[in-house]
């Protein structure tokens, strides 16, 4: 089996980590604080005791991390990735980040001979715990199919989208649809409580129609249930919402409705509501009616 390095033990880290671990793969582990290290390592995993480190011991290295600027300073910075990576082994930024600090990192990779691929992912820690996952890569291709029944450990659609970058455009596109989504199902399930009607009687209504979907299934009863444990965390949509904007500045690309959901995402980090689910967007608007979405 293949050794692995995996960098990054969050809430969704930690499980992919745990789904290699399962699969029979060798896995040298890192995360800054130590705690999820010292957890992961009663799983079976080797602990590492620095990003180089754990690049030392690995053909392969995963990173999991908040956002662009903790992926650069795990791979690019003193101590960092490149520094242990050998010549033919493979970096795969599994994060969430501006597609511009990919291809940032690819020709870094590039100049000492390493490979590497972002892969982004959906599904939030029910299907990170699952390993069904969907990971969307962008890359080389035949870097792509080496390490691809790795990536198919921990998800159960993977696909490769474009070179290198695609991967996060392509998660870009996914995290505008999520927060859209979670956005106007607050805005129907407020308007049919104002109205008095049960929320849950007609999320079960309207779920089997058009309007289904798996944001819907996953989020509404959360809502309902007042249940905000955090699955995503509002903060983390956030950033992944500016880099969206950002990144279709960049290419002059108008998104009223990603811009919109993003103010309202501001607002509840102001309210000291970053660290809650996503679904928690529904407060925002739940706050704008006087409207609280349960039964009565």
């Amino acid at each position: 089996m293949s050794d692995i390095g995996f960098i990054g033990l969050g809430i969704m880290g930690a499980p992919m980590c745990r789904n290699l671990l399962k699969a029979g793969h060798k896995v040298v582990a890192y995360n800054r604080s130590p705690e999820p290290i010292n957890r992961i390592v009663q799983f079976g995993a080797v602990r590492g005791a620095s990003p180089r480190d754990v690049a030392e011991q690995s053909k392969i290295v995963i990173t999991m991390l908040p956002d662009g600027p903790q992926v650069e300073e795990v791979v690019l910075g003193p101590g960092g990735v490149l520094e242990g990576a050998q010549p033919g082994s493979t970096i795969i930024d599994m994060s969430s980040v501006n597609p511009l600090v990919s291809q940032k990192l690819a020709a870094s990779c590039e100049a000492i001979s390493v490979r590497f691929l972002d892969a982004p992912v959906s599904g939030g820690e029910p299907k990170a715990v699952d390993g069904t996952l969907a990971i969307m890569s962008g890359g080389d291709e035949a870097a792509f199919m080496e390490v691809k029944p790795i990536l198919q450990l921990m998800g159960s659609t993977v696909t490769l989208t474009g070179p290198v970058g695609a991967g996060n455009i392509t998660k870009l596109a996914n995290q505008i649809i999520v927060a859209c989504n979670i956005a106007a199902m607050g805005e129907a399930l407020v308007l049919a409580t104002r109205a008095g009607l049960n929320p849950r009687i007609v999320l079960d209504a309207i779920k089997g129609g058009l309007a289904g979907s798996a944001v819907l299934n996953a989020k509404a009863p959360m809502v309902i249930d007042r249940n905000f444990n955090p699955g995503f965390r509002i903060r983390l949509h956030q950033k992944d919402l500016r880099n969206a904007l950002q990144a279709a500045e960049s290419m002059k690309v108008g998104l009223p409705l990603t811009s919109a959901v993003q103010q309202m995402l501001i607002a509840l980090m102001n309210e000291g509501k970053g660290d809650l689910d996503h679904a928690a967007i529904v407060t925002f608007i739940e706050a704008m009616a006087g409207v609280e979405v349960k039964p009565k």
